[in-house]
């Protein structure tokens, strides 16, 4: 499944670091960055979570709320949110059903060895709940800062 421009996005409510629920229904009025990743505590996830992290002030300037999403477990969130500091929500899809619904929940391959995983990719939602830009197989340098100058952009 592709994600269209315009359509609605699909919602979901997890389980959220800090022992927080995470419903995208409860952010409407808001932008909404999702940032979909593969896994915490891994060098470009990390990095790429760095880099929303120092840019926040920023993106609440913009109203703009920034959630990440990976299958890890709540626990792990936890610890990754700990050890980096990260002052925005981790919501944790153990069943992959949100993942697969935004089709970020891929096969993908490494030393001829295929396996399913999360391709790192960014949605923004507007405030009306619908898709207005999606990033897929992202590289992480330089990121955050496009996300954040799109998410200026949008009205």
């Amino acid at each position: 499944m592709s994600l269209e421009t315009g359509e609605q996005a699909p919602d979901f409510t997890l389980p959220g670091s800090g022992g927080s629920t995470v419903a995208l229904a409860g952010q409407r009025g808001h932008k909404v960055v999702l940032y979909f990743y593969p896994k915490d505590d891994t060098s470009g996830c990390t990095l790429e979570a760095q880099d929303f992290n120092a840019l926040l002030p920023a993106f609440g300037e913009a109203d703009t709320r920034v959630i990440g999403l990976s299958p890890d477990p709540v626990k792990s969130h936890d610890k990754f949110c700990g050890k980096y500091g990260l002052q925005f929500p981790l919501a944790s899809d153990e069943t992959k059903a949100t993942l697969q619904a935004y089709g970020v929940w891929v096969e993908k391959s490494m030393y001829g060895r295929t396996y399913m995983g999360v391709e790192r990719t960014t949605v923004l939602v507007d405030r009306d709940g619908r898709i207005a830009r999606v990033w897929p197989k992202v590289k992480v340098p330089g990121h955050a800062e496009a996300v954040l100058e799109a998410a200026r952009a949008l009205a």
